[in-house]
C-alpha cells in the first residue's frame, strides 16, 4: 500500500457506548488482590478463547493509582465485557469495578471466592459468565475506522546503539505521519530524556504545554537524584550505549518532530489528538513509594491505560513480552536480534541501516503493520498468547501538579 491508500483506508472497528471505537473486543477478567488470581487465571485459561484475558492488582490495602489503572482498562476501548472477581475482604471491590463496566454499556458481573465456596465453585461460574459473554459480544455494533481515529503508544526497552539510529527513528517518522492525519501518539519515558530538556521545550505547541514539560522534566530528575538511579542499565552499556545522556538522544527521536501539545498522566487520556509526553515518573509524596518504569510492562499498561489501542516497544537487544488489552508491536533496528527472534520480534528496522531502503520507506512499511494490526491481524505476542501487565503501588497525581504536595 502507498501513502495515499493508507490515509484513505478504512476497517471495521468496535463501536462503545462512550462514542470510542475499539480494534479489539476482550473480555477482561480482574482479580482485586493477590488472593484471588489463580481463580481469575483459571477461569481465563478454561474459557478457552484467545479473546479473554486477565488484568490485575495483587494489593489487599488501597492505592488510588492502581486503582485508577484498573479502571482505565475497564474503560478502554479495545475491552467489551469485564468480570471482577475478589476473595471478599481487600480494600479493592469488585462490585465497585463492575458497576464502572456497567456505567460504560459493558456486559458485566462480580464475585467473591468466599461467597461462592471456594476455587472449584468460583471458576465454573466465572467460565460460564464468560463464554455467555463471549456471546453477547458477538452482536458488538461495528463502525468504520481510519488512521485518525488511533492511539497509538509508544516506549523502549532493552536499547541498544541501533535503538537511536533505526528503531526509534521510525517510530518518530510514524508519528509524524500519525499526527499530520488527525491520530493521536504518545510517547515516555521522561526519565529518558536527561539533558535534552531544551529540545523538548523547543517543541512545546503552547506556554502551557512548555510550563508542564519544564515542571515534568524537572521532576524527573529530582526523582533520578533521590533514588541514585538514572534510566539505564548494564544491558544498555554491552550494547554499545555508553551514557543515559547518549541513550536518551535515542529515546526522544521516537516522538518524531511535531509539536508537543502537553504532558499526561497514566490513566488519562490525552484531551484531543496530537503528539503529548506521558509522566509515569511519581509525584512528591509524603510517604514516597512506587517508582518509574520498574520493567517494560509497567510502561506499555500506562500506555494502554491512556487509550492506546495498539502500543510500541522499540527493543535493540530484543524481548518476548506482549502487552494486556493493546496489542504490542515489537520493533528492532538491530539486524543480529531479529534474525535470532524473527518468532517474537514484529518488524525489522537494520534495512535503513544498510542502506537497502530510506527513512520514508521504512515508515510506511511500519505504517502498513499498525493497519494490518488496527484491521485484526494479531501481533507475534498476541498469537503466542504473551499479554504481560504490571500494576503497582505508587502516587501519582492525575493532572500535572505544578504544587508539589507536601508544600499545600
Amino acid at each position: 500500500m502507498d501513502w495515499n491508500e493508507l490515509q484513505s483506508l478504512t476497517w471495521p472497528g468496535y463501536a462503545r457506548k462512550n462514542g470510542a471505537k475499539g480494534i479489539r473486543n476482550r473480555v477482561l477478567v480482574i482479580y482485586t488482590v493477590k488472593c484471588a488470581e489463580f481463580v481469575a487465571q483459571q477461569i481465563v485459561a478454561k474459557s478457552g478463547s484467545a479473546e479473554v484475558e486477565l488484568l490485575g492488582f495483587d494489593g489487599c490495602t488501597d492505592n488510588q493509582y492502581a486503582v485508577n489503572l484498573l479502571i482505565s482498562f475497564i474503560r478502554h476501548p479495545n475491552v467489551g465485557a469485564v468480570l471482577a472477581v475478589g476473595l471478599g475482604c481487600e480494600y479493592v471491590q469488585p462490585e465497585w469495578l463492575s458497576k464502572i463496566a456497567d456505567e460504560e454499556g459493558k456486559p458485566t458481573s462480580w464475585m467473591f471466592i468466599q461467597n461462592e465456596g471456594g476455587t472449584q465453585p468460583t471458576v465454573r461460574k466465572g467460565v460460564e459468565w464468560v463464554q455467555s459473554a463471549l456471546k453477547e459480544l458477538e452482536n458488538t455494533p461495528r463502525v468504520d475506522m481510519s488512521v485518525k481515529d488511533l492511539v497509538i503508544g509508544a516506549e523502549c526497552g532493552g536499547s541498544d546503539y541501533t535503538s537511536g539510529l533505526a528503531g526509534n527513528v521510525v517510530v518518530g517518522r510514524f508519528y509524524d505521519w500519525l499526527v499530520d492525519q488527525g491520530g493521536t501518539a504518545i510517547f515516555e519515558e521522561i526519565v529518558e530524556a536527561i539533558g535534552l530538556d531544551h529540545l523538548l521545550l523547543k517543541r512545546a505547541a503552547s506556554e502551557q504545554a512548555a510550563k508542564e514539560l519544564r515542571y515534568t522534566y524537572d521532576k524527573a530528575l529530582d526523582y533520578c537524584r533521590s533514588v541514585r538511579q538514572y534510566s539505564v542499565s548494564p544491558g544498555n552499556f554491552a550494547g554499545g550505549l555508553s551514557t543515559i545522556e547518549e541513550k536518551s538522544m535515542g529515546a526522544v527521536i521516537k516522538s518524531g518532530s511535531r509539536p508537543i501539545q502537553g504532558v499526561i498522566k497514566v490513566s488519562c487520556p490525552a484531551p484531543h489528538p496530537g503528539l503529548w509526553l506521558l509522566d509515569s515518573t511519581p509525584d512528591p509524596y509524603w510517604m514516597q513509594f512506587g517508582i518509574t518504569n520498574p520493567n517494560d510492562n509497567e510502561g506499555l499498561m500506562d500506555l494502554a491505560s491512556c487509550g492506546a489501542h495498539i502500543v510500541f516497544l522499540v527493543t535493540g537487544r530484543g524481548n518476548v513480552v506482549g502487552s494486556a488489552v493493546a496489542p504490542c508491536i515489537k520493533i528492532t533496528g538491530n539486524g543480529a536480534t531479529y534474525a535470532r527472534m524473527e518468532g517474537d520480534m514484529d518488524f525489522n528496522a537494520n534495512p535503513v541501516l544498510k542502506g537497502e531502503c530510506t527513512q520514508n520507506e521504512l515508515a510506511r512499511r511500519l505504517t502498513e503493520l499498525v493497519v494490518k494490526t488496527a484491521a485484526g491481524q494479531p501481533t507475534k505476542s498476541e498469537a503466542q498468547g504473551h499479554h504481560e501487565f504490571f500494576v503497582p503501588y505508587k502516587y501519582q497525581e492525575k493532572q500535572v501538579a505544578f504544587k508539589r504536595a507536601c508544600e499545600e
